[in-house]
């Protein structure tokens, strides 16, 4: 049944579909309470009637006021998609026919931005639609906080009382040889879901909302917290960032910013909105049920991922591989299935709006951990995390002063793995020596030697030695241009690189592997030099 009212330009739709196994928006709640808006021409101010109050500036779409039950939480710049619209914004509004909901739209010639509230909620709705990317190269909302009064914030992020920028101005030192910045301890986009900042019975959250129109995958980090002078909330959509992928364009969220007395609120009920009218809002859906998965490894977690050009998905796999994602707009996806994050089985799926497209048990295909091996350092999992420092990555810089010293190392197969470093620096812990042992049969056989990366800087590939042998030296892999470990991030594209090494090379017991990076970029610093993140090194039958 299909519902229509229409008043003075507001138009309320409501869908109401129920068929078996398809996807649908779940029931809004009805919210009956009025919602408070004047307009003086220069500013639109906005009560919800429950303790949050927000003035929205008409000439940029700018947040320059959001008060919770009188406390001003805004910092003295406004709040804004973007680095804000200046004055090509074009800003109007209006009320539900029932006065319970607002809607303000701030446009511009590429760029529509939605601000909605309900009466009785303390919550500002948000959606941005784009056509082209800002030309900043970044799509994101940002709350720029009252500092003094939001003092509640992760503490790798907070810059407060730092001695100044130890890298590009955005990664700051402390006096105790810390560091904090505004790209550590942030969420993988699979994990993104509501966080914030807190004060003396206040709290701002962000709610990450859809991540359909966003790029990088499930694993992907962005900036989500900077505390100094403001306390900034952001939520990134879009940023060149470590990008991996083409920016996509259209609708991005539904998202939000959630007020409260301080509590972590739960994820609000974005089904509403489909009645806005919003640009963008894809309401015929399709899902995707995947049966099952065999010759997975005991001890992993799978994830399944849809990507094309238009949208993004992910789901967790069940213990059997089993999954189901719902609400997938219409088209033909690349399904990949990770183990951690590696990619170990690719296939092309179609959804088809309102139908359920099933997936048969699929068996893994190309797992490299299932190859025998003489020895193997590390797991094949696209990760770093169990190798030195590699837990480490997401949540300070790699100068940091808790981290134990990188090396260079001496490596013996076999020994404890986090000796092992999880990146490779040309400038700082090079080289890497792996000292094995063989037998006379397998030094008498020809081998398969393999380095697994998962991100590379400044076109770092690895230059390998075997016992005063020099191995042939690879291309560079491709890899995101900009900054990845030293900004709290070791995802980038995950390449192997791999050398048949034959058996003259070898000799019967110690034999020794140097691994040392090489590139035609000069460095910009020990830090910032040609290196790459491992994920697995070993030696094949």
């Amino acid at each position: 049944m299909t519902y229509r009212l229409a008043r003075k330009g507001w138009s309320v739709l409501l869908l109401i579909v129920m068929f078996a196994s398809v996807f649908t928006f779940p029931a809004s709640t009805s919210h009956a309470a009025t919602i408070h808006v004047s307009d003086n021409g220069s500013r639109i101010e906005v009560n919800t009637g429950s303790g949050l109050a927000y003035i929205v500036n008409k000439t940029n779409g700018d947040i320059i006021s959001a008060k919770m039950n009188g406390t001003e939480l805004n910092s003295s710049r406004g709040s804004h998609i973007g680095s804000g619209l200046g004055s090509s914004a074009n800003v109007t509004w209006n009320k539900s026919p029932s006065g319970s909901t607002v809607l303000i739209t701030v446009s511009t010639n590429t760029l529509t931005h939605y601000y909605a509230s309900r009466g009785g909620e303390n919550i500002i709705y948000m959606a941005t639609h784009i056509t082209a990317q800002p030309s900043i190269g970044e799509l994101r909302y940002i709350f720029r906080g009252n500092g003094s009064v939001l003092t509640g914030v992760p503490v790798q992020s907070n810059n407060r009382g730092n001695t100044g920028a130890i890298e590009s101005q955005d990664v700051f030192g402390f006096a105790n040889g810390q560091t904090a910045s505004k790209y550590y301890g942030n969420d993988q986009a699979k994990d993104l879901s509501v966080r914030g900042v807190t004060g003396s019975g206040v709290g701002v959250y962000m709610a990450y909302g859809n991540r359909e129109k966003s790029s990088g995958g499930p694993f992907f980090r962005d900036i989500q917290f900077q505390s100094g002078s403001e306390t900034e909330v952001y939520n990134y959509m879009n940023s060149g960032h470590a990008q991996t992928e083409d920016w996509r364009l259209g609708l991005h969220g539904p998202y939000a910013l959630i007020f409260t007395t301080g509590g972590t609120p739960a994820v609000p009920d974005f089904s509403w909105m489909s009645g806005l009218n919003l640009q963008g809002w894809v309401t015929s859906r399709g899902n995707v049920v995947l049966n099952g998965l065999s010759d997975m490894e005991s001890g992993y977690a799978y994830t399944i991922g849809f990507a094309n050009s238009s949208a993004q998905y992910w789901v967790n796999a069940s213990g059997s591989g089993a999954a189901a994602k719902y609400g997938m707009i219409p088209g033909t996806y690349t399904m990949t299935v990770y183990k951690g994050e590696l990619a170990v089985y690719t296939e092309n799926v179609t959804v088809n709006a309102g139908q359920t497209t099933t997936v048969n048990t699929r068996t893994i295909t190309n797992d490299p951990g299932k190859a025998p091996s003489i020895w193997r350092i590390g797991n094949w999992d696209g990760t770093p995390r169990e190798f030195l420092n590699g837990q480490t990555i997401p949540i300070r810089h790699p100068s940091d002063s808790r981290n134990p010293s990188w090396g260079p190392v001496n490596y013996t197969p076999g020994s404890a793995v986090n000796r092992f470093p999880a990146i490779q620096f040309r400038g700082q812990n090079s080289p890497t020596t792996v000292n094995f042992n063989l037998n006379a049969a397998q030094a008498s056989s020809s081998h398969v030697f393999n380095i697994g990366i998962t991100a590379a800087y400044n076109n770092g590939r690895p230059s390998v030695t075997i016992n005063g042998q020099t191995l042939s030296n690879p291309a560079p892999s491709s890899q995101p241009k900009t900054r990845s470990f030293t900004i709290g991030t070791y995802r980038g594209n995950n390449t192997t690189f791999s050398w048949n090494i034959p058996a003259s090379y070898f000799v019967q017991g110690a034999n020794t592997i140097t691994i040392t990076p090489i590139s035609g970029s000069s460095d910009l610093g020990n830090w910032l030099s040609a290196g790459w993140v491992y994920d697995c090194v070993e030696l094949l039958h």
